[in-house]
C-alpha cells in the first residue's frame, strides 16, 4: 500500500512541481532582471511583492476550501454535487477580490510598520497599484487550481503555468529594459507584465473548463447557481482558517522584509535573493502536500481510513527524504546561485550569510507542510491555524525581531532567518502530533 500511494502522490506531484516551479519562475525573472537593473527597483519589488504575495496567498487559501470539499465528493461518489461546489467557490472568489484590490491600492498602513527609504516606498506603491489590476483573475484562477488538484488533474495547470511564465519572461524583459517598449520601466514593467499574465491564466482556465472532455460529465458551467448561503458558509468555515494560515506563514516573511528594509537597500536585496531561493525550495514539499491532500481527501470521502493513513505515510516519507537532499544541494551550490542573481558583491555577501538557514530548515518545512495539508484532507483547519500563529508569528517573526534588533548582540537579518528555522521545527512537531491524533480519531469513528 505504501508503494502504491507513493506512486499516486508522485504522479500527481511531479507535474504540480513543474507547474509551480514555472510559476515561481516569474519571481525569478523579476529578481534577476531587477538585480541587474538597480538595487532600488529590486528592493521595491521585494517589499511590494511581499505584500502582494501575502494578500494573494491569504485569499487563495480561503478559496482552497474547494479542494477538500471536491475531494470528499469525488471520493464518496457524489459527482453530481461537484459543479455546485465549484460555482459557489467562484462566487466566493468574486467577493474576496474586493478587499484584496483595496489593500493593494491603499497599502499605507502596511508601509507604516517599518522605516522604508522614500524612493523604495514610492516605487513599491506604484508597483502594487499595477498588481491590483490582475488580482481578480488570479483569484478565479486559484479556485480553478484547487479544483483541478482535488480531482487529481494537474496537467492543465502545468500547461497554463509554462505558457504564462514564457509570456511573462518576454513581457517583463521588454518592459524592464526598454528593448521593445522604449523607456526602461524597471519595477513598473514587472508589475504590468504580472497583471497581464493573470488575465492570460484565467483565459486558459476558462478554455479548459469549457472544452475538456474529461470534465463534461460534471457539467461544471451548466445550470449556473446563485450564491447560496449554506454552501458559502461551509466554504468559509473550512477556508478562513486555511487562508489565515497561509497569511500567517507568508506575512511572517513579508513583515520580515519590511523590518529588514530599515537596514538598507543592500541588505533588503540580499534578503530578497534568499527569500526567492527559499520560495523555490518550498515548491517541492508543497507539490507533495497538495497531492497528499487529494489522496487523503478521496480516502476520507470514501471513509477508507487505512488508505488515508498510508497516503500520509507516503507523503511524509517522500517529502522528508527529498527535502533533505534539496537542502544539501542548496548548501553546496550557494555561491553560484547567488552570483546568478546579482553582480553586486555586497548583495552577494548578504545573501551567502543567510542561505545556510534555508538549507537547514528544509526537512522541518517539509514535515509541517505535509502534516498541515493532510489535516485539510480530513477537513481539520482551525487548530493548524493556531499552530501557525504561534510558530510563524510568535517564534519566527517576534523572535526574529528580538534577535535582529534587541538581543545583547543584534544579529540583523540573520536573526529573522534563525528564528524562522526554530519556528518551522516547532511547527513540524506540533502539527505532526495533531495529525497522529486525527488519524487515530478517524479510525475510531
Amino acid at each position: 500500500m505504501l508503494a502504491q500511494q507513493s506512486r499516486l502522490i508522485l504522479a500527481h506531484a511531479t507535474p504540480m512541481l513543474i507547474a509551480q516551479l514555472s510559476s515561481i519562475g516569474m519571481m525569478i525573472i523579476d529578481t534577476a532582471l531587477l538585480g541587474h537593473y538597480g538595487a532600488t527597483d529590486l528592493a521595491a519589488v521585494a517589499v511590494g511583492g511581499g505584500i502582494y504575495i501575502s494578500v494573494v496567498f491569504a485569499l487563495a487559501g480561503i478559496l482552497q476550501a474547494v479542494a477538500p470539499t471536491v475531494a470528499h465528493l469525488h471520493g464518496g461518489g457524489r459527482a453530481g454535487e461537484i459543479a455546485g461546489a465549484l460555482q459557489q467557490a467562484f462566487w466566493l472568489a468574486l467577493l474576496l477580490a474586493v478587499p484584496g484590490v483595496l489593500i493593494l491600492l491603499y497599502p499605507a498602513p502596511l508601509f507604516a510598520l517599518s522605516r522604508i527609504d522614500p524612493a523604495v516606498e514610492d516605487l513599491a506603491r506604484d508597483y502594487l497599484s499595477l498588481l491590483a489590476l490582475g488580482l481578480p483573475p488570479v483569484l478565479f484562477y486559484r479556485t480553478f487550481h484547487a479544483f483541478c488538484n482535488a480531482l487529481g488533474r494537474p496537467r492543465p495547470l502545468l500547461m497554463i503555468s509554462i505558457a504564462s511564465t514564457v509570456l511573462h519572461g518576454v513581457l517583463a524583459w521588454s518592459l524592464v529594459t526598454g528593448r521593445w517598449a522604449g523607456t526602461p520601466l524597471g519595477a513598473l514593467g514587472c508589475g504590468i507584465s504580472n497583471a497581464a499574465v493573470g488575465w492570460f491564466s484565467l483565459l486558459g482556465a476558462t478554455g479548459y473548463l469549457l472544452c475538456a472532455g474529461a470534465l463534461r460529465p460534471y457539467r461544471l458551467l451548466a445550470d449556473w447557481q446563485r450564491p447560496r448561503r449554506h454552501a458559502l458558509s461551509e466554504l468559509l468555515r473550512l477556508g478562513l482558517p486555511m487562508g489565515f494560515s497561509n497569511f500567517v506563514e507568508i506575512s511572517s516573511f513579508t513583515l520580515m522584509a519590511l523590518f529588514i528594509a530599515q537596514l538598507g537597500a543592500t541588505v533588503v536585496a540580499g534578503h530578497r535573493i534568499v527569500a526567492n531561493l527559499a520560495a523555490i525550495c518550498y515548491m517541492l514539499p508543497l507539490a507533495l502536500a497538495i497531492a497528499t491532500l487529494a489522496q487523503v481527501g478521496h480516502a476520507a470521502g470514501a471513509r477508507d481510513w487505512r488508505r488515508a493513513q498510508w497516503s500520509i505515510n507516503a507523503g511524509l516519507l517522500l517529502a522528508g527524504v527529498l527535502s533533505a537532499l534539496l537542502g544539501l544541494l542548496l548548501w553546496m551550490l550557494a555561491a553560484p546561485l547567488t552570483a546568478a542573481y546579482t553582480d553586486d558583491p555586497a548583495v552577494r555577501a548578504v545573501a551567502l550569510s543567510l542561505l545556510g538557514y534555508v538549507a537547514l530548515y528544509q526537512v522541518f518545512d517539509a514535515v509541517q507542510t505535509i502534516a498541515a495539508h493532510a489535516l485539510r484532507g480530513y477537513k481539520i483547519t482551525f487548530v493548524p491555524m493556531l499552530v501557525h500563529v504561534v510558530c510563524f508569528w510568535g517564534v519566527g517573526l517576534f523572535g526574529g525581531w528580538w534577535l535582529a534588533f534587541h538581543a545583547s548582540r543584534p544579529m540583523g537579518a540573520a536573526g529573522f532567518w534563525l528564528a524562522s528555522l526554530l519556528g518551522l521545527a516547532l511547527a513540524s512537531m506540533l502539527l505532526g502530533a495533531l495529525l497522529r491524533y486525527a488519524v487515530k480519531a478517524a479510525v475510531r469513528s
